[in-house]
């Protein structure tokens, strides 16, 4: 069996998640991998077949999407061109982390299209949504990458196709400890914003990576340090607590190292605002704003002991193995001309 892995690469947590991933999917069929994003500050060890620039979502620095870049830079020219050109009738079957490039060929060209992704089960019936509703994001996030079947990562398991976040190898292996200072990752704000808050609270070493700066410097008591990959993990590792934006895979891997979380969900995105509020249910302390108003909240959290246990094994074999083992039923064709081959 031949798949396409495509995976979305805005944000970092999508290629995280593919770094465990892939390993697994080619122990059991032949995979080659395409990618699309302008926005991720991570890589991952494996060839790249796809390069494309696809349809990202620009972090703005007002703690939102910079929708006007995001228009300006996808090109709708440009991203049909992508659809349009690229072979997925060359494979058996698509396996989707959220990008739109190979799933609409694929349901242009009806092959076979596997949603495995955090906004899978974002779009569960039984996962926790914000009180106040969004329509327009839902659409958005319903129609972005259209798949034929849905297997998603969430914070709880809300469903029997809804498993507990991928934690990438990387941050299982770390030694946890409390060194004391708090690691902070906002990246839809500017550093000066950041900055503003967070010396007013004088007493905390914040180790802040920043998507703005390509220098590390300080300010006060706030390091800023340019986004590494290998520095972030470490920093998360022996500190104190997370303070983040409501994405999936840093507020997931908080909470497996046992760190105090506080989270603060993107405005106008909906996938954030469904997170943060799985987030609340869960007891992580949830605000929308780092502005003067927020203080008395974040020095709150600050002060308080947090006590959340989560269990997150390591299941992605047994995962992968599943969603391959229900395709192979539902395409008894692909399992024949495969045996035959």
């Amino acid at each position: 069996m031949k798949i396409l892995y495509a995976i979305q690469g805005t944000g970092n947590g999508h290629l995280s998640r593919a770094n465990d991933i892939v390993p697994v999917l080619k122990k059991n069929a032949e995979v080659e991998l395409l990618l699309s994003g302008i926005q991720a500050d991570v890589s991952i060890p494996f060839e790249i077949k796809y390069n494309l620039k696809g349809m990202s979502f620009i972090f703005g620095k007002k703690g939102g999407v910079d929708i006007k870049d995001t228009i300006r830079k996808t090109g709708a020219i440009r991203l049909w061109n992508e659809i349009r050109s690229l072979p997925v009738n060359d494979y058996d079957l698509i396996i989707n982390d959220f990008e739109p490039i190979s799933a609409w060929a694929a349901r242009l060209r009806n092959i076979p299209c596997i949603s495995l992704s955090h906004q899978a089960a974002v779009l569960n019936a039984n996962a926790p949504k914000p009180e106040k509703p969004d329509l327009i994001g839902k659409l958005i996030l319903n129609n972005y990458a259209p798949s034929d079947y849905q297997y998603g990562f969430h914070f709880e398991s809300y469903d029997e196709n809804i498993y507990t976040p991928v934690i990438r190898k990387q941050a299982r292996k770390q030694n946890v400890s409390n060194n004391g200072h708090y690691t902070v990752y906002l990246p839809a704000y500017s550093d000066e914003r950041i900055i503003k808050t967070l010396s007013y609270f004088k007493e905390v070493k914040w180790e802040v990576f920043s998507k703005h700066s390509k220098t590390a410097y300080r300010e006060h008591n706030v390091f800023i340090s340019p986004i590494n990959n290998d520095d972030f993990i470490k920093s998360m590792a022996f500190c104190e607590g997370v303070f983040c934006g409501a994405g999936f895979e840093t507020p997931a891997e908080a909470l497996f190292m046992g760190k105090k979380l506080m989270v603060i969900p993107m405005k106008s995105q909906y996938e954030q605002q469904c997170n943060a509020a799985a987030l609340a249910k869960m007891g992580v302390p949830v605000i929308y704003s780092i502005e003067a108003g927020s203080y008395t909240k974040i020095g709150e959290w600050l002060q308080e002991e947090q006590d959340i246990t989560v269990n997150y094994p390591d299941n992605t074999e047994s995962i992968i193995e599943k969603v391959l083992e229900d395709f192979l039923f539902r395409h008894e064709d692909v399992r024949l001309s495969n045996a035959l081959a």
